[in-house]
């Protein structure tokens, strides 16, 4: 990923907390005729330990009827892609759009990839402990959180027969947010505002990441 190192995030409690709330990757693979093959999968970043330079495993299941995971051979390289919130940044915010007019539009994005090399298994008892791990993480917010043992026991085992257990092994982490830090803070002021009031799904996001940064 290209980074330049004003967007750089090094920050591994900022990446992790980042990679928590994402909770999904685009998990992305070259199949043996090199077409780049895709899936976006729940996920659990487990087992990162920076300072022993351990990054970790993220841990993912797909569909068995999804031909991407019979591609994957031992050694095989993936790179999952985590999205935060993005949004296009107007010129209008800029206060030299009536003086020099030295504005160009851009796209305000917040981004985490981690390569490594992916592992597929048809273990039963991993599955099932891939599965009880997503749901409970992903229930944890609930009112009402709903436990995979709450299931049909039978039902639960079919659907364990459907879906293969993918991990990808972490060796690299890149982080990015550009959120307009080579910007005053009155032109960044403007742009929170701006991206506030926009009614543009998402882009709320990438204020509230600003207005993290902005001095009283």
């Amino acid at each position: 990923m290209y980074i330049p190192p004003l967007n750089r995030v090094e920050d591994w409690d900022e990446i992790q907390l980042f990679v928590a709330s994402v909770r999904a990757a685009d998990l992305v693979t070259v199949d043996p005729d090199g077409l780049p093959v895709s899936t976006l999968m729940p996920m659990i970043w487990e087992g990162v330990a920076p300072s022993t330079g351990n990054y970790g495993r993220l841990i993912m299941h797909m569909a068995r009827g999804n031909q991407q995971w019979k591609t994957i051979q031992p050694g095989t390289q993936g790179l999952a892609i985590l999205h935060g919130g993005q949004a296009y940044i107007s010129p209008s915010n800029y206060s030299n759009k009536v003086t020099d007019h030295k504005v160009v539009p851009t796209w305000n994005y917040q981004s985490v990839h981690l390569s490594g090399t992916v592992e597929v298994s048809e273990d039963v008892e991993l599955l099932r402990q891939i599965v009880t791990n997503l749901t409970a993480h992903h229930e944890l917010n609930r009112d009402l959180p709903w436990s995979a043992d709450e299931s049909d026991p039978h039902y639960f085992e079919l659907q364990l027969k459907g879906i293969i257990a993918v991990i990808l092994h972490v060796n690299k982490v890149e982080a990015k947010s550009k959120i307009s830090q080579n910007k005053s803070q009155e032109d960044r002021r403007r742009i929170v505002e701006d991206l506030y009031t926009s009614g543009i799904p998402g882009e709320e996001v990438i204020a509230t990441e600003m207005q993290r940064f902005l001095q009283n």
